[in-house]
């Protein structure tokens, strides 16, 4: 079987990094597109995949309209030449169109409800979307859901294991407390009119969680030259050991909220839009707090820090959240493998994932 897969983000390369490795071991052919506006490449590279760049993409909607005729355009030529029997992505913009005109099914995951824009652009021209089953939207017949969340493709035991080398790149000891802190750039589609925390506001939360453990700071955009000694400098592919043995997480990013929450360390979460279903859920398990702007922020993390047993509570609330959970990766293989006749089987009987947990 051959398989197109489109990158569109940092976060998509660690969904399908795994299932990349077991697909190419069974014998299937994957080819890998991907945009470079972060760190895709560099991630990429790092694990061994090969990819085809498809360019950056700039601001602006002439130029956002732009840059989507140019990335149809070269996904187009790629698979005249590749001929994949499946289109595979993240909610891919480019990859939904190609698939209308070259009558190829794009199969779909999703789990950010709020990304209308993309959603229109897309869906329509997508086979099936497969979204945890704590998504809040209907998407109708072409939707199918799975027991998990996106973070379990790369986060599951299966393909984890924390690595305690983490502190020595922090400079730190195993016992000493740390708060990572996430600031991001409020420039996706689905961010317009968020503005996050104030610089100020910013200040004042490093300054006083400081108080109770080191604070680490990772940012999308540059930091003024007060906070950037607090910035955290490991490689990229390290950050999920740094957030796996984080006291806390503060911060602006709804995926490494949730990676934390996954790994079960406390989380504080910030964004003015009603939370997505995947946080809802890791809310209402207790490891996730949300708030819509600063007011109340660093109450609860002062909170949070003196729990003298933090830990263990949290712990607990993880394996009740994850106890039923699948292995994402493994669901994804299997219904690739045996697609289209998986996706009946999915309508027919959602029961039939529980083997993979």
């Amino acid at each position: 079987m051959k398989i197109l897969i489109d990158i569109n983000h940092p976060a998509h390369v660690h969904y399908f990094r795994n299932f990349i490795k077991i697909m190419e071991t069974k014998g299937h052919i994957i080819k890998v597109v991907s945009r470079n506006k972060e760190i895709e490449h560099y991630l990429l590279k790092k694990y061994s995949i090969d990819y085809i760049g498809r360019g950056i993409g700039k601001k602006g909607v002439f130029w956002k309209i732009l840059y989507l005729l140019k990335a149809d355009f070269i996904i187009f030529k790629i698979v005249k030449i590749f001929k994949p029997d499946i289109l595979l992505s993240f909610d891919s913009v480019y990859l939904a169109q190609v698939a209308f005109f070259t009558g190829i099914p794009h199969i779909s995951f999703d789990d950010t409800e709020h990304a209308t824009l993309e959603h229109l652009l897309s869906f329509p021209f997508t086979k099936h979307i497969l979204t945890p089953d704590c998504y809040t939207k209907d998407l109708g017949n072409k939707q199918i859901k799975f027991n998990g969340f996106m973070e379990l493709c790369y986060l599951h035991p299966n393909y984890f294991t924390p690595d305690k080398s983490i502190f020595t790149y922090l400079g730190i000891e195993e016992d000493e407390k740390y708060v990572i802190l996430r600031f991001v750039a409020w420039n996706a589609s689905h961010d317009v009119g968020q503005i996050g925390l104030t610089l100020d506001e910013k200040r004042k939360l490093v300054k006083e969680v400081s108080k109770f453990a080191k604070v680490f700071i990772s940012s999308e955009n540059e930091l003024p030259n007060d906070l950037e000694k607090y910035q955290i400098k490991i490689p990229p592919e390290k950050m999920h050991d740094a957030l796996y043995y984080a006291t806390m997480f503060i911060g602006e990013s709804g995926t490494m909220a949730s990676e934390c929450a996954v790994f079960g360390v406390p989380t504080i979460y910030v964004n003015a839009l009603p939370l997505m279903g995947y946080l809802k859920e890791e809310k209402e398990a207790g490891l996730l707090f949300h708030f819509k702007n600063s007011k109340g922020i660093l109450e609860k993390a002062i909170e949070i820090l003196k729990i003298e047993n933090m830990k263990e509570i949290f712990q607990n609330r993880r394996e009740k959240l994850l106890k039923d959970k699948i292995d994402v990766t493994a669901f994804m293989v299997w219904f690739i493998e045996n697609y289209p006749k998986s996706a009946q089987m999915m309508k027919e009987n959602p029961e039939y994932q529980n083997r993979f947990k």
